[in-house]
């Protein structure tokens, strides 16, 4: 008996799997076992830098190899250097200001403690509500994927009326202009609902079996809390008067680091994930060997491509930061406009290859070119192209964040208006209006991260589906016979 490997989980034959025995035992006598034992990994270290240039593309014959004894190789080296270099720096220059008086400062004696109740109070409920949509996500997801999907028009709509009240035409036509088009393209894929609410639905079986995934997504939530205070405390002040390659730079390190704490929880989930897909037995408790081996992996091998990934997406974030910390200055008209070009131009091809690349990235353990071009290849041969551009289940998980966020928002609002000296530090005679602020940016933030994990289970479903079904047929068979009903009703003119 053998299974397959995904990143490097190359153990014995585990005595979960004889509980598959029968059904699985005359499979492989049909064909000859897909992969054969695994041997030790062996330990390799790349430079970095013929990584970077190599890029090579993969056959499935190769990609089996990898599966079968993966490398234990740092990937992109000079980014993650690079990166921790820039970070010890920072924070460095942080403390010092902060030791020195430089940084910034509380102002008004603002009551810390009230406002921290007031976000553990809506934290606790977000969490709630969150473990409460997965449940219903996973027992209505079809339904779940067809409120998103009117939600999604509703919300062009909504936004077309307050600025209509604003007296903003302009922007209210294109808030009308978006709902049409969101309306056409509702009618559009609405008969594709049945394979998303699939995804979906098989996503959270993979979370579930592995809810380890969200208490480690918690701890980079917190990580990126801390990191956002000791910025703005420690960095507030350098804003003011600085050239405009000074605060360029130290908005990039804020993004650089908020986007790689971001994409090492996707790598990681992407791993575990897949290790479910093609050896369940590897990853169906709450801290799985599939989990630590993925998050071992995501900080350690594969943290250069993490690091050069987000390095990319950062310096979009920093022009966009930018040229809005610059809109209010007329001598800075042309920088905004040729900032604005360079966003146009790069922005949706860098996330939209960052969300793909690093599924290859936690499965396989690929520098991040190869890993971009190999699942950009493996779209383009299977001819899916245009079936990864529907994210009709991601919308489903936007609906719900934006939901409990409106719920904490309220739960916020009910505590300010409890007590209306709440927020008077701030200089808010009324505490409900900040408390629903405070509530909705708690509850969004809580529900993104939980529900954040499912998104990454999603992206991996379908790069796995696209790369081995049989593995899944083999592996999750009720699943995937309801996976094949919907693909052939979606895409009846292609092969699953």
């Amino acid at each position: 008996m053998t299974i397959p490997v995904v990143q490097g989980v190359a153990v014995d034959s585990p005595q979960p799997y004889q509980s598959y025995g029968h059904q699985q035992t005359q499979h492989q006598q049909q064909q000859a076992p897909l992969y054969p034992q695994a041997t030790a990994p062996q330990e390799e270290y790349g430079t970095g830098a013929s990584n970077f240039l190599d890029g090579k593309i993969y056959t499935p014959q190769e990609l089996q190899e990898v599966r079968q004894s993966p490398k234990k190789q740092f990937q992109d080296v000079f980014w993650a250097v690079l990166f921790w270099m820039h970070l010890a720096g920072i924070i460095g220059f942080c403390v010092m200001n902060l030791a020195t008086g430089n940084g910034a400062q509380a102002q008004g004696g603002l009551q810390l403690g009230d406002i921290l109740f007031v976000s553990g109070v809506c934290g606790l409920v977000a969490l709630g509500l969150s473990t409460v949509s997965l449940q219903l996500m996973q027992s209505m997801p079809e339904a779940m994927v067809q409120y998103a999907l009117i939600f999604s028009c509703l919300l062009n709509l909504v936004m077309a009326f307050f600025a209509f009240v604003a007296g903003n035409i302009v922007v209210a036509g294109f808030g009308l202009l978006a709902f049409a088009i969101s309306c056409c393209y509702a009618y559009a894929v609405w008969h594709r609902i049945p394979y998303a609410a699939v995804n979906l639905k098989i996503a959270l079986t993979g979370v579930k079996a592995n809810m380890g995934l969200t208490f480690v997504a918690f701890i980079f939530m917190a990580l990126g809390f801390g990191w956002s205070i000791l910025w703005f405390m420690g960095l507030g002040n350098s804003l003011d008067g600085s050239s405009l390659v000074v605060v360029f730079f130290l908005f990039l390190s804020y993004y650089w680091t908020h986007e790689v704490l971001k994409n090492t929880m996707h790598v990681t989930s992407a791993g575990v994930i897949g290790t479910w897909w093609f050896a369940p037995a590897e990853a169906n408790r709450f801290w799985a060997p599939a989990l630590s081996d993925s998050l071992f992996r995501a900080v350690t091998y594969s943290f250069g491509s993490i690091c050069l990934g987000s390095l990319l997406v950062a310096i979009i974030r920093s022009l966009r930061a930018l040229e809005h910390y610059t809109r209010e200055n007329e001598d800075f008209a042309i920088v905004r406009c040729v900032i604005q070009c360079i966003l146009s131009c790069i922005e949706s091809i860098i996330e939209y290859m960052n969300r793909w690349a690093y599924v290859y990235v936690g499965l396989y353990g690929f520098n991040y070119i190869e890993a971009g071009r190999n699942v950009i290849t493996l779209f383009q041969n299977k001819g899916w192209s245009s079936i990864i551009a529907d994210d009709l289940a991601s919308n489903v998980l936007l609906m719900i964040s934006i939901g409990i966020g409106v719920a904490t928002g309220l739960v916020g609002m009910l505590i300010g208006w409890s007590d209306p000296n709440l927020f008077s530090a701030l200089g808010f005679q009324n505490g409900s209006g900040p408390g629903f602020l405070v509530g909705f940016l708690v509850g969004f933030l809580f529900a993104s991260v939980y529900l954040g994990v499912v998104d990454s289970a999603i992206t991996t479903v379908i790069v796995c589906y696209a790369e081995a079904p049989a593995e899944f047929q083999m592996n999750h068979p009720e699943l995937a016979a309801e996976l094949a009903e919907a693909w052939a009703k979606a895409w009846p003119g292609l092969m699953g």
